[in-house]
């Protein structure tokens, strides 16, 4: 099943066109009504009429969160507030919120790209969806219940927390679809497996996670402990939430599909900006072409990936790659660059280990260190566990080029998901 087919399966060069039309009128309506972008485009010399096609937004320069946080809170609406219908934001944990805003029509796009989404996803109308993602300024809780509810699902509105309950609701209500953060779902499968709960019984058979970078070891993980098919889905609230782009069950591990009608994205340079060719790994940039409230020009979203189109898909928009880290959250310790995906793609190779994991990062002496910390499955003999650990550290250095000390620890040792996100990274550098 394809939710639009119309749109999600239109040739490469029809929808050429119809984003170049629409991006044409984006930006006529912002040089009209946000003074930023009047102002950015004028200082940088930009002409208007020579951007005839999204192959020349590369003339034009990014919108970084720097920007949306100098303009906080309202200063890059271009709509009034009374043509506002939702207000979001993000936590603010590394400085003022940044806050984003939708129209009717905002939130209408925002129910379909969802939608599609969770048809990819394997969700079909009828069915029931449990959604662990949380309510509130975040976009995940109404943004996945808008899309659900406008596929014809029946929304039970979970939000994050209260794991027992979750338990409880996800074994009762019966959803065949469920979705939460990658590291939620590990932590669903493991107090499942704690109260001897066999997962298979259960009616949920797809899992729709985002919101954190996940790797295959995770997938094989949450669906071994849940007995579902986990997909990816991609968003974040800057561009509209979840529902960006999302990954086919029948094509896991092949990217996900970018709902390039009304987000375009680039991939470029994170040291120059330069535009990347496809294939090629960098800064993940998006355009918002249909966005009303709060569209934004090559909004610069830090996250590391490239960008394909799969002649094999049965979608025709292009594909992004799993998101590797953050450009801004990336380590560089004695000179290499690290993140933590990297590390999380080596515990597939031992049977012994749990993706429960942290990177511990300190400073001895002149020189940063990294400390891997995981947990084993089962309690192992010193000798064994002597062993475990010399292996995975050969096993990190050749394959990121890293010396990181090892240290495997007890099942429930490390903190785990209780909703939301989970940090993988605790740098206790001055």
């Amino acid at each position: 099943m394809i939710y639009n087919s119309e749109i999600e399966t239109l040739k490469l060069e029809k929808l050429r066109s119809l984003q170049n039309q629409r991006l044409r009128d984006l930006l006529l309506r912002l040089q009209q009504t946000v003074p930023f972008y009047q102002k950015q485009w004028e200082q940088a010399g930009v002409d208007l009429a020579r951007i005839k096609s999204v192959e020349d937004l590369h003339k034009l320069p990014f919108t970084k969160k720097s920007h949306l946080r100098d303009h906080y809170p309202y200063g890059l609406f271009a709509k009034p507030m009374a043509e506002v219908r939702r207000i979001h934001a993000s936590s603010g944990t590394t400085g003022k919120p940044t806050v984003v805003g939708y129209s009717q029509n905002d939130l209408e796009i925002f129910d379909e790209v969802v939608a599609r989404s969770l048809v990819c996803a394997g969700a079909r109308p009828g069915m029931k969806l449990h959604n662990a993602y949380g309510y509130g300024l975040f976009t995940g809780g109404l943004g996945m219940h808008g899309g659900a509810t406008k596929l014809g699902m029946a929304v039970i509105p979970v939000s994050g927390g209260m794991t027992e309950r979750q338990l409880t609701i996800l074994q009762d209500f019966e959803p065949e679809v469920m979705c939460c953060t990658p590291s939620y779902a590990l932590t669903l499968g493991e107090k499942f497996k704690e109260l001897g709960v066999d997962t298979a019984s259960l009616a949920v058979k797809y899992a729709v996670l985002g919101a954190e970078p996940w790797t295959e070891t995770v997938r094989q993980e949450v669906e071994s402990a849940l007995h579902v098919d986990a997909t990816n889905i991609y968003g974040l609230s800057e561009i509209i939430g979840p529902g960006v782009s999302q990954e086919e069950v029948d094509e896991k591990g092949r990217g996900s599909h970018i709902w390039e009608d009304h987000f375009f994205p680039e991939v470029v340079d994170p040291r120059n900006g330069e535009p990347l060719p496809h294939g090629t790994e960098g800064v993940l940039v998006f355009t918002t072409l249909t966005k009303e409230a709060f569209p934004l020009v090559r909004y610069w979203t830090n996250d590391i990936c490239s960008i394909y189109y799969d002649p094999d898909s049965r979608r025709s928009h292009v594909k992004m790659s799993a998101i590797k880290g953050r450009s801004d959250e990336m380590l560089i310790i004695r000179g290499v660059n690290l993140f933590h995906t990297q590390v999380e793609a080596v515990f597939t190779e031992f049977q012994e280990l749990t993706p429960n994991y942290q990177l511990v990062v300190a400073r001895e002496g002149n020189m940063d260190q990294v400390k891997v910390l995981v947990e084993c499955q089962q309690d192992l003999q010193p000798r064994t566990l002597s062993y475990l650990s010399q292996q995975l550290m050969k096993r990190l250095k050749g394959n990121i080029g890293l010396s990181m000390k090892v240290e495997i620890q007890e099942s429930g040792s490390i903190p785990r998901s209780v909703g939301g996100k989970l940090s993988r990274i605790v740098d206790t550098r001055p």
